[in-house]
């Protein structure tokens, strides 16, 4: 079997997904390993034998489509945070890094390790292959010729005995703090509100107009001046219906239907008057409502105030449903491709307004290639832009960070012209699963045989010690301090864990954990500052040992 599986690796990779995939699906007291049960059975079946593994190119291709694609997604959110904590965040992921380095240092002074072997704990604990590359480079140009190719294979060493560690640790951490704190990953989301990333509750309270300081005044100025964050649906006055829009003025007696929040509702419902009997929502007379999926292109990456449908089409937009998340429109809300956007519209328009957002649920399973392949060779060659860093020292972003960077920017900005760099929502969930699922079965069948000849042997128990105690410990610290003293939400925090050990595998077990995009978030804010500040830490850390003598 082992013979035919290592001639074999499309089959190889799929029974490694498939058995993952099962087993991640068993829930034991509510908790399950969800799609990182891949991580685990690539690595079961990985240590049979060193032949059994699939080429490069699965990993690569893995990694840069998952990441590309969290990219897409949490752009806008990625350059929003800056404006909110991210850079003390980013400062937050820093600090952890400093300390993982101190651990290190002081665990290879404790345990004798040489610096080469160290540093390659160090990347290895913190699953960073760039570090690794840039610690080889640096004994390579520093080494005598014949001591070269003996001190470039330590690093590789140190790397690969803690490496597995490094991806389990980060999941270890995840589940021991989520327990102990008691997270209700829902309660964590809402704190991020902003970003959409659980389901509103809305509802819509028809408002009888009897306060005169709200009268004579575009509704527009009302909730720019009151911070209104509702809806304005139909209106009634002197027993005409029709639609509110910015422009609409209120006078006293007439009705207005106000949607959005519960509490937002009842703030203006409780400022313009008293609640109506009547329910002007309920009237479809006149206007009609209906859910319509954004699929026409042209309309993706615009507001909603852009597309002027009161009076183009005498109809508006009163909430979006993007995937399972439900929330109320405002005139900057952005529509992507795929959202299902609620509707009130006159009767005669209706299926003008359905034509002009296309309402096509199959263009919206269709990917475009043009937009998806010129974003996908940007980020990859980004990656292999070398970056000069103090030292003398070279490094690349490679297939994670380039595409990464890439897709935040294009995700940010959405459209170019009649290029929309987004992609539909579930069609990028679909490749983000594809992704990481290869990606997690390449990492466990690559590094399973490593993981438990070394244990066999019994050489590396101190090197798989000191890695294990940064890669348990860090991101216990991180997640301790982060929720108790920063006040992180954990669903994000768990996705900054990830970032801070670059490693999708954490990222993968994080979303099924916190099942909404916080980790995401999360990931995008703090992944590019821990790719680079690991680079330079591990070289200041070999420099620091080799001066003591390590």
């Amino acid at each position: 079997m082992i013979e035919i599986l290592s001639i074999n690796p499309v089959l190889l990779l799929f029974i490694t997904a498939a058995l993952g995939y099962a087993i991640g699906r068993i829930r034991i007291k509510g908790a399950s390993l969800g799609v990182a049960a891949v991580l685990f059975v690539g690595l079961f079946i990985g240590s049979f034998s060193p032949e059994l593994r699939v080429p490069d190119f699965a990993f690569t291709f893995g990694l840069a489509v998952f990441v590309y694609t969290i990219g897409l997604t949490s752009g806008a959110g990625f350059f929003a945070s800056f404006t909110r904590k991210g850079l003390r965040d980013n400062l937050f992921i820093v600090a952890m890094l400093v300390i993982a380095t101190a651990i290190v240092w002081a665990g290879a002074i404790a345990l004798n390790l040489k610096s080469t072997i160290a540093t390659g704990v160090f990347a290895g604990s913190l699953t960073t292959t760039p570090a690794l590359a840039a610690v080889i480079e640096t004994v390579r140009q520093h080494a005598s010729p014949e001591m070269v190719d003996a001190l470039i294979s330590e690093p590789v060493v140190g790397y690969s005995a803690t490496y597995p560690m490094g991806v389990l640790g980060p999941i270890f951490a995840i589940m021991a703090m989520s327990a102990l704190l008691r997270i209700n990953y829902r309660k964590e989301a809402e704190k991020l509100s902003s970003f959409r990333l659980v389901d509103q509750e809305i509802y819509n309270v028809t408002v009888e107009v009897t306060q005169p300081e709200y009268v004579g005044t575009p509704l527009r100025e009302l909730m720019r001046s009151n911070s209104w964050n509702v809806v304005f649906g139909r209106m009634a006055h002197d027993d005409q219906v029709s639609l509110a829009d910015g422009n609409t003025i209120l006078q006293l007696g007439d009705l207005v239907s106000v949607i959005g929040a519960p509490d937002d509702v009842d703030n203006v419902v409780s400022a313009l008057g008293t609640p109506s009997q009547l329910h002007l929502d309920l009237d479809r007379s006149k206007y009609d409502f209906r859910r319509i999926f954004v699929s026409r292109t042209e309309i993706a990456g615009r507001t909603i105030a852009e597309l002027s449908l009161p009076h183009e089409y005498d109809a508006i937009i009163t909430r979006v449903r993007r995937g399972d998340i439900d929330f109320v429109a405002t005139g900057a809300t952005v529509l992507e491709l795929g959202d299902r956007v609620r509707v009130v519209a006159s009767r005669e328009h209706m299926k003008d307004v359905s034509d002009f957002f296309g309402d096509s649920y199959k263009e919206l399973s269709e990917i475009d290639l043009l937009s998806f392949g010129l974003g996908m060779s940007l980020g990859l060659l980004l990656g292999l832009i070398p970056i000069p860093l103090p030292g003398g020292i070279r490094i690349t972003l490679g297939a994670a960070g380039g595409p990464l960077i890439v897709a935040l920017i294009l995700g940010a900005i959405r459209r170019t012209g009649p290029i929309v760099w987004t992609i539909p929502y579930s069609a990028n969930l679909t490749l983000r699963q594809l992704g990481l699922i290869m990606l997690l079965a390449t990492i466990g069948l690559k590094s399973g045989y490593t993981f438990v000849s070394t244990f066999a042997g019994g050489g590396g128990w101190s090197i798989m010690l000191a890695g294990a105690v940064v890669s348990i410990s860090v991101p216990l610290i991180a997640l301790y301090v982060g929720y108790k003293f920063l006040q992180i939400p954990f669903g994000m925090l768990t996705g900054m864990v990830a970032a801070l050990h670059t490693q999708p595998a954490v990222l993968g077990f994080a979303s099924e954990q916190s099942e909404d995009e916080a980790p995401n978030l999360g990931w995008a804010l703090a992944y590019p500052i821990s790719l680079i500040g690991k680079i330079v830490l591990a070289q200041v850390l070999l420099a620091l040992l080799s001066r003591s003598g390590g």
